[in-house]
């Protein structure tokens, strides 16, 4: 392998619970020759190293001298571009070796395993010594070394590789510690707490992990793929795009898709928490993972299994979890300087008062010894962290996707959400508002112009045939039929003239009445565009239609409001049509804007004083997303949307948006309190234990508690968000 070719090499990792084991691996790996990058995520246990070893085996041995295990790992060879000093991609060598999940019973785990012995040493210890009590020492002896040898050999080996103040180090010195100070039962006792509490942490850590990737486990492994007029049944991962599958009723939906045929009920529950089915039929997308209800679909796949929603719903979830807050990367500097500042107290406190006081050593050690469990920074470590990735999580199965940490904090900041119309505040395609009577029945008017646009795609003529679908109405057939450009349509409809188009086009074939008039300009002022049915070249009635608002848009309009959000429309559309949709929505209006008009005001407002959210459909509003504090991308998680944004509401509710700033605000209150209960149960121990009140055991019991109470807080925000 030469110099210019560089490997990438994930592994997977068991037993990589916390930001600490993170940073022990990312040390270790870093000091290792040959490798010039190391990614370490301790959410997704996994290990990601750019180098050129020959193989992997040096990069394995370093892991699990640290106490880890390597379960699985797959190479990317990359070639470095001299020119540019980048790397790209160039093969994928699928050597993997998986031998299963990282996450099984917690008593198959290594630290369960070891939690077990220690616990059964320890009770065969106490049992021996109250038969024999001239062995009591030398059987608690035995037992701590039981759990404290795999420690100490993980502590020597970080010291070694980087990383000397590890709370597996100051574990292996206290315990020692309390050997030789003749606590030797508490030793035992101390080491088997402390695995207690490293084992209760990766429980909880893996619960975090898995609340998002059994998302995947909503997909079936199967699908009935249609083929040459034949069904036959396929491994879902192996669809491709453009496959017709069935769906039969109550099955799951194996693949993000389009409908060609058929209508149903979808259950979208699974995916976006959406508590009534949806009504779907041909030319409408289904999300992997949603049940069919009570029709047989044939749909036409639009996203390979590595694409679908869910599975990039996933990845972007994954990948946010290593994008820090401010607020942890705080916690992350104060911590390297704490853990060493942790040691020279617990120092000073086991040598000054016997030195310059004339205190008994055995005591004071003994104190100083329980300051170094006191202080081992564990729970400060996770609080953040663990609020975070519990956040995301819970946040991506309602289809709240948000990139990263510092996007999750900044979004509950907000004080001004700047919102696109078109396909944000409206669905984004014209719906039939009104049918208008000009001396025919609705019913007809709506009959013969449906008739006449049927096989049309217009959008306009779109919305005719879904009211006319809705009204169950039975449609003529037409024939001769012609487009006037600019105008209109006209066709043979049970054998009269038909003509369907603009006010104008049809008063220019026979003049509408004052009265007919009046009605199409009041139609006008509401924002809607209003079609005229000619039969036989008499006025027949009239069809408005017009973008309408989202079902939640005021909802979600007045939720931001509540909480103490303005909100302003932002669009290019016109003033008429967008004063129309303000006003039914009560949101303040600036229309006919262009994509940098809209940037200007999002700037104007930051100037302000105002923190800024842009809303938009992630194209159009690309300039001013990126201009806001926070630019949030609405609707039905395309490519362009995801990528353009800081966080994405998948499933285009606009109640969503304030779902997120709620989201944000509770992670932050429950950081907060995290940070609360991690500091102020050692503060209150380092207090008690100086003054000889507790001892080792509360010691252990404060930092394992610590981080237990820390861990099984964030995971409340496992509960998705209430609004």
């Amino acid at each position: 392998m030469t110099q210019e070719t560089l490997v990438t090499t994930r592994m997977r990792v068991e037993g990589m619970d916390c930001a600490s084991c993170a940073i022990k691996i990312e040390n270790a790996l870093k000091r290792v020759a040959g490798v010039t990058e190391v990614n370490v995520s301790a959410s997704r246990g996994t290990v990601i190293v750019k180098h050129d070893l020959p193989d992997t085996e040096t990069l394995r041995v370093r892991i699990v001298a640290l106490g880890y295990k390597v379960i699985g790992t797959e190479h990317v060879f990359a070639k470095v571009d001299p020119t540019v000093g980048q790397s790209t991609d160039v093969h994928q060598d699928g050597h993997s070796h998986d031998h299963g999940p990282i996450d099984g019973s917690w008593w198959r785990t290594s630290k369960g395993l070891l939690t077990i012995a220690s616990g059964s040493a320890l009770a065969a210890a106490f049992l021996l010594g109250k038969a024999f009590p001239a062995t009591e020492r030398w059987a608690f002896l035995i037992a701590m070394l039981v759990g404290l040898i795999p420690i100490g050999r993980r502590a020597i080996s970080a010291a070694f590789t980087g990383t000397p103040f590890s709370i597996e180090m100051l574990m292996t010195i206290a315990a020692i510690g309390a050997v030789f100070i003749g606590a030797t039962e508490e030793a035992a006792a101390v080491v088997f707490l402390f695995l207690i509490g490293e084992l209760l942490e990766g429980v909880a850590a893996s619960r975090a992990r898995a609340s998002i990737q059994n998302l995947t486990e909503l997909i079936p492994k199967t699908a009935r793929l249609e083929e040459n007029g034949q069904v036959r049944e396929v491994q879902a991962d192996t669809l491709t795009v453009g496959a017709m599958i069935q769906v039969r009723p109550g099955d799951r939906i194996p693949a993000d898709g389009i409908i060609v045929s058929g209508e149903s009920s979808i259950d979208e529950a699974p995916v976006s928490g959406e508590s009534m089915p949806i009504r779907k039929g041909p030319q409408q997308s289904l999300f992997a993972g949603t049940i069919n209800g009570d029709g047989l679909l044939s749909v036409r796949v639009t996203a390979a299994a590595a694409d679908n929603t869910i599975a990039r719903v996933v990845r972007l979830v994954e990948e946010a979890q290593e994008s820090k807050a401010p607020t942890e990367r705080f916690i992350d500097r104060f911590s390297r300087y704490y853990t060493p500042g942790v040691v020279v107290v617990a120092t000073l406190i086991a040598t000054v008062p016997p030195l310059l006081m004339g205190g008994l050593w055995n005591e004071w050690i003994y104190k100083g010894l329980a300051i170094l469990l006191i202080g081992c920074p564990c729970a400060l470590v996770i609080s953040t962290p663990a609020a975070i990735a519990a956040s995301l999580s819970a946040g991506a199965r309602r289809g709240l996707l948000l990139k990263g940490g510092a996007v999750l904090e900044q979004i509950g900041k907000i004080t001004m959400a700047c919102f696109d119309k078109t396909g944000t505040l409206t669905a984004g395609k014209p719906q039939v508002t009104d049918i208008v009577s000009f001396g025919t029945t609705e019913a007809d008017v709506l009959r013969v112009a449906a008739a006449l646009e049927s096989g049309s795609s217009h959008p306009l003529a779109t919305a005719i045939l879904a009211k006319a679908s809705e009204q169950k109405l039975s449609l003529p057939p037409a024939s001769d039929s012609q487009a006037i450009g600019g105008k209109g349509v006209r066709a043979t409809v049970d054998g009269k003239q038909i003509f369907l188009g603009s006010p104008q086009a049809a008063d220019d074939i026979t003049a509408l009445s004052d009265e007919q008039n009046s009605r199409i300009v009041a139609l006008n002022d509401e924002g809607k565009t209003v079609s005229v049915v000619l039969i036989d070249k008499m006025p027949a009635g009239a069809i408005a239609m017009r973008d309408e608002p989202r079902p939640d848009a005021a909802r979600g309009l007045k939720l931001l409001a509540d909480i103490g959000i303005r909100t302003l429309m932002l669009t290019g559309d016109n003033r008429r049509t967008a004063a129309a949709i303000g006003k039914q929505l009560g949101i303040e209006v600036q229309a006919e804007l262009l994509p940098q008009d809209k940037q200007r005001i999002v700037g104007e407002l930051q100037k302000e004083g105002f923190s800024v959210a842009k809303v938009g459909d992630g194209i159009n509003d690309a300039p001013a997303l990126a201009a806001a504090d926070v630019g949030i991308a609405m609707g039905g998680g395309t490519d362009v949307a995801l990528e353009t944004a800081d966080a994405a509401v998948l499933h285009g509710r606009v109640a969503d948006v304030a779902a997120m700033v709620d989201l944000s605000k509770r992670t932050m209150l429950n950081i907060k309190q995290n940070i609360t209960v991690a500091l102020g149960l050692k503060a209150v121990f380092l207090v008690t234990t100086v003054v000889g009140v507790t001892g080792l055991w509360p010691a252990i019991l404060a930092d394992t508690g610590a981080t237990v109470v820390v861990t099984l807080n964030a995971l409340r925000l496992l509960k998705p968000p209430a609004i």
